[in-house]
């Protein structure tokens, strides 16, 4: 029976199984084997799955897979993720560049920590409103390398039929109910979007995000952070460096500038660490 190595690694709370293929490079991660590993109950348990692979072009590539399966998108605290585990197997430092599921990206391997470099963002949109909950709420919406919604939760009525009961605690708020209807609205198909639910109170931006692919809340997301910050700058709530106070408890730092109406230099920093190394047989999982 094959054995695979893998780490846990968390980012912020966000958790991934992390693979180096090239030291098996026979395993094929299959929709349905990325599904019972990522299952919290009789696998492994995980947002997600990345595989680190060296290359002549890049200082490594990465693949990313969604808990259910799916790939495409970009993933910011798995990227983290990913650089920290490449810079020990591979001994890399300072500037890197690398491959995510077919796109070149940057980080930088610092003294304590990674720090990840986003894309330009795109398809910004702001002061727009989705129907949910009975209710239509006020958004915005921008591109960080995965659609994310974002919603400050005081534009949220617990009563649809009570204009004036609105959320003011981002504990309150059903995220996963919202946020997946959300998720599903026909404005945002074939691919769905992420939606993220946001306070800023006592100068601090909270967070909590539903994450398609995953098709629940996790307790961080690293696109979205970066998402919610950039709204939240347009807004003019808060200036950059911003900081993010995740559902898991851990800080994200969302840094950038705002040039000839172009956000430039976008990055994310924050807490990576390893959870356990083991092995899994290949077979009990197929």
């Amino acid at each position: 029976m094959q054995k695979i190595s893998f780490a846990k690694m968390s980012g912020a709370g966000n958790d991934f199984i992390l693979i180096y293929k090239d030291s098996q490079p026979e395993l094929v991660l299959s929709n349905k084997l990325v599904q019972n590993l990522c299952n919290r109950h009789n696998g492994i348990g995980a947002d997600g799955i990345i595989t680190i692979s060296g290359s002549n072009e890049y200082d490594f590539v990465m693949e990313y897979f969604n808990a259910d399966g799916s790939t495409g998108s970009l993933c910011g605290n798995g990227a983290r993720c990913a650089l920290t585990y490449a810079s020990k197997v591979f001994r890399l430092e300072n500037e890197v560049c690398f491959l995510s599921n077919g796109t070149e990206y940057r980080g930088e391997i610092l003294k304590n920590g990674v720090r990840f470099y986003f894309n330009e963002p795109k398809d910004l949109k702001q002061n727009f409103k989705v129907k949910a909950s009975g209710q239509l709420i006020t958004a915005g919406y921008i591109n960080t390398g995965s659609p994310h919604v974002i919603i400050y939760i005081n534009e949220i009525l617990k009563d649809s039929s009570k204009p004036a009961s609105r959320y003011t605690e981002i504990g309150e708020v059903p995220v996963q109910a919202v946020g997946r209807e959300i998720r599903y609205l026909p404005e945002f198909s074939p691919e769905g979007t992420n939606v993220n639910f946001v306070n800023l109170k006592d100068g601090k931006l909270y967070i909590r995000t539903y994450e398609r692919g995953v098709e629940d809340e996790t307790l961080a997301c690293g696109t979205g952070s970066a998402a919610a910050a950039v709204i939240s700058y347009l807004r003019n709530e808060l200036k950059p460096p911003i900081r993010l106070t995740t559902y898991g408890g851990d800080e994200l730092i969302v840094d950038f500038k705002f040039e000839d109406k172009t956000i430039k230099g976008l990055s994310l920093n924050g807490p990576v660490k390893t959870t356990f190394t083991g092995e899994f047989l290949l077979n009990k999982y197929l």
